[in-house]
């Protein structure tokens, strides 16, 4: 029996289908016996974890691991269940452990390490369990030998998602994870692809998938789609692939294939590649259901845009800004703040930018994010940073000041004085109040009505400092809302 364990990451709001766990259990599906225990569901994980092994002992404890609530969630219960089960080796998968082996192996509770796409690993590694325990030959794998050294094997090449079995939803109550969101009442997940094929040297996708794509056939994404709404209801879909659009005539064809579902949906794209497409097939992908899409835009300087290796440029994303808002499709653009070498500066120079942008289409929502280090296969965004070192234990970063740096809220960086930070989570507030999110769709009208009166004389004015009347407004207009059991 293998125990699948999905460590609390989210509110209970914000609970969706745990893709990577159901990946793998889409592979030993109807092969072997197993559970899964998710804590973004379980006020009590561990007692879940113990009621299990009573009942029905497993071989195999399998955690999936991002930085951030994951981490701190899932260390407790690893260490409890190493100390209460010495015989059952643990495995982390996902994110954190991809990019961090070395440093997940450095835990006594760790035992195995999937990195990358995991599926083909995670079986290989169950068949070298059942037989002769040789680990060296499973790629993608990393271990520790007999003498407590870390062994990490050759990568496993991707594969596209198409080619893996369809996810055994079945497994879990939908009841629990089709919750509404702003693009429907019951909202799914997807991922149609993994990885992305460029190298933006400020993203941790990179060291995760070595800027390689691999996208599965729109009919794949259609049948899946298709199954959820006949099975289960779904009216809307949030993509988690890092890179949703490629080529043009793909984009087509999926759009094709979306529009009978009637579902609304959301993703993440590339600002060169959609801006390649034709407003013919811009508008064929909102007729599909297409309510938003998150870009990369980072920032409105050129030379900025060139060290990060984003290979687009200010005017492609101001272009993008006003086809967009032709078309009907609401863009995110994300914004970095906190260069290294000029933090000051570039917070003025950043904020400049994003008023060109609302110029251009009040309706793009900002994303603000402070530049923090990722590992690199090819270096840093701004180079080798002085007195900075990543955490070299999974406790270290379950601490409160790399939580907040994993995070990204308010972290404790050099380059970042306190007085920046607020400056930055000064504008953030102001943008958020002038222009309320779509994404909230649980705040009234009156509220928006109130929180764009207060921002709008804040953003005219540049006063991005201590905007303490609108955070307490925007405290008061969530405690005013609807409970969600009576929406």
């Amino acid at each position: 029996m293998i125990l699948f364990f999905n460590p609390r990451a989210t509110r209970p709001k914000n609970r969706r289908y745990p893709l990577s766990i159901l990946a793998i259990a889409a592979m030993i599906e109807g092969k072997e016996e197993y559970a899964i225990v998710d804590g973004n569901l379980e006020d009590n994980p561990q007692s879940s974890i113990e009621e299990v092994m009573r009942e029905r002992p497993a071989r195999l404890l399998a955690v999936t691991v991002m930085p951030g609530p994951q981490m701190k969630a899932c260390l407790p219960v690893c260490r409890w269940f190493k100390q209460a089960f010495p015989g059952v080796p643990i495995v982390w998968g996902g994110y954190f452990p991809s990019i961090y082996p070395d440093t997940a192996l450095n835990a006594s509770y760790v035992d195995f390490v999937v990195r990358g796409q995991g599926e083909e690993t995670f079986v290989e590694l169950l068949a070298a369990l059942d037989g002769d325990r040789k680990f060296t030959g499973i790629r993608g794998l990393s271990f520790k030998d007999d003498f407590g050294l870390h062994v990490h094997n050759p990568e496993r090449p991707m594969r596209s998602p198409g080619d893996f079995p369809v996810m055994p939803y079945h497994r879990l109550d939908p009841a629990k994870y089709l919750l509404p969101s702003f693009l429907g009442s019951r909202t799914a997940v997807h991922q149609a692809s993994i990885g992305c094929p460029y190298q933006c040297n400020f993203c941790g996708v990179v060291g995760f998938s070595g800027s390689r794509e691999k996208m599965e056939p729109p009919a794949h994404t259609g049948h899946v789609l298709g199954m959820l709404k006949r099975d289960y209801g779904v009216n809307a879909v949030q993509f988690y692939d890092n890179n949703f659009f490629m080529r043009e005539d793909q984009a087509r064809e999926l759009a094709d294939r979306l529009t009978p579902l009637q579902m609304n949906w959301w993703c993440e794209g590339r600002v060169d590649a959609v801006l390649r497409y034709s407003d013919d097939t811009l508008r064929k992908i909102r007729n599909s259901g297409c309510v938003m899409i998150f870009f990369g835009v980072e920032s409105g300087s050129n030379r900025k845009l060139q060290e990060m290796k984003k290979q687009i440029t200010a005017e492609q994303s101001l272009e993008l800004a006003a086809r967009m808002r032709q078309v009907g499709i609401v863009p995110e653009f994300s914004l970095i703040f906190g260069d290294p070498r000029d933090s000051e500066s570039d917070f003025n120079e950043t904020v400049a930018f994003a008023r060109k942008v609302k110029n251009i289409n009040p309706d793009v929502e900002i994303i603000v994010q402070t530049y923090v280090p990722v590992p690199q296969r090819h270096g840093e965004m701004y180079g080798k940073l002085d007195n900075f070192e990543f955490p070299t234990s999974p406790d270290e970063w379950a601490t409160d000041r790399w939580f907040r740096f994993a995070m990204r809220k308010d972290p404790e960086l050099s380059w970042l004085p306190p007085e920046l930070r607020r400056k930055i989570y000064g504008f953030e507030t102001v943008m958020n109040a002038r222009w309320p999110t779509i994404q909230d769709w649980r705040l009234p009208s009156w509220g928006r009505v109130m929180l764009k009166s207060l921002g709008s004389w804040r953003y005219a004015f540049g006063a991005f400092d201590n905007p303490v009347e609108l955070r307490w407004a925007q405290k008061m207009v969530r405690l005013k809302q609807p409970r969600l059991e009576s929406l």
